[in-house]
């Protein structure tokens, strides 16, 4: 369940489409979220070396890397095994949340967002701050 007393939280969306980065961004930032980007995986990597995010959004559709890959190779590292990360995909058919969870996302949400729910959705996912003490939450439709 979303905190919306909390302050915000830092998001770094892993997405390689302009509009669905920018919307993304704006309803994050309207929510009082620290957003960050990149749109491939090598990008990814830089921002992660810089800083780690509270949550990433990862597109399962980037360009070279694609996103399981990418989600595969930062479960291996240590720093960022326990990163919650959540396919933001337009991937939406039967068994792909499933297989999406499967690779070692801690959760989905499909493309197109609801603008309405979005923030609200991603909050849902986030792991609570470190006083308040337990992990990310699985999924959230």
């Amino acid at each position: 369940m979303p905190d919306s007393g909390s302050p915000g939280r830092d998001v770094l969306i892993i997405e390689d489409n302009r509009q669905n980065l920018e919307l993304a961004q704006f309803l994050l930032e309207e929510a009082g979220h620290s957003v960050r980007s990149a749109g491939d995986a090598r990008s990814a990597r830089a921002e992660l070396e810089r800083q780690v995010p509270d949550l990433v959004l990862m597109d399962m559709q980037l360009p070279g890397t694609d996103g399981l890959e990418l989600v595969a190779e930062l479960r291996g590292d240590g720093r960022f095994r326990h990163l919650p990360i959540v396919a933001l995909t337009a991937h939406a058919l039967r068994g792909d949340r499933e297989r999406f969870l499967a690779g070692g996302c801690d959760g989905y949400i499909a493309k197109p967002i609801d603008v309405a729910a979005f923030a609200l959705q991603v909050e849902a996912l986030m792991p609570p701050h470190p006083a308040a003490g337990a992990g990310p939450a699985a999924e959230v439709d």
